[in-house]
């Protein structure tokens, strides 16, 4: 799939394929997006890093989730966390509230738990593999 292609009324999260917080936080969304407004896209796949690079987000810098609105936007680090939560509305919709938290010190700590995720999570050798059922949900 090229940039183009991708699909232009959802909202695309990246997230580190090999992570288990980062699966069980893709697990979570999916159960809670009763408007389906989010694919999915592991950072280290091929479409993953063409996006990342599009957006002028260096290699590096993946440690951390992404939200992309194609053509519109993209979040990073706290800031997606929240978007996230927001676009999931009902009781997720407080979240928001984190706003209120300068930027630079919500990533402080967003910083130190993906420094961490593996030793407090474990890692797997492979990106996760979606069930029949869930594979529309990923590009």
């Amino acid at each position: 799939m090229e940039i183009s292609e991708l699909p232009k009324n959802k909202k695309i999260i990246l997230f580190d394929g090999v992570c288990n917080l980062c699966e069980s936080s893709v697990q979570f969304v999916i159960q809670h997006d009763k408007k389906d407004v989010f694919r999915f896209v592991a950072l280290q796949s091929e479409l993953g890093q063409k996006i990342i690079h599009h957006i002028g987000i260096q290699d590096k810098n993946i440690d951390s989730v992404i939200l992309y609105e194609p053509g519109v936007a993209y979040y990073y680090k706290s800031s997606a966390a929240l978007q996230i939560a927001k676009n999931l509305g009902g009781f997720f919709h407080f979240g928001t509230f984190f706003k209120i938290i300068p930027t630079g010190l919500r990533n402080v700590l967003y910083d130190y738990i993906a420094k961490n995720r593996y030793g407090w999570y474990g890692k797997k050798s492979s990106c996760m593999i979606p069930t029949e059922e869930l594979k529309a949900k990923f590009l």
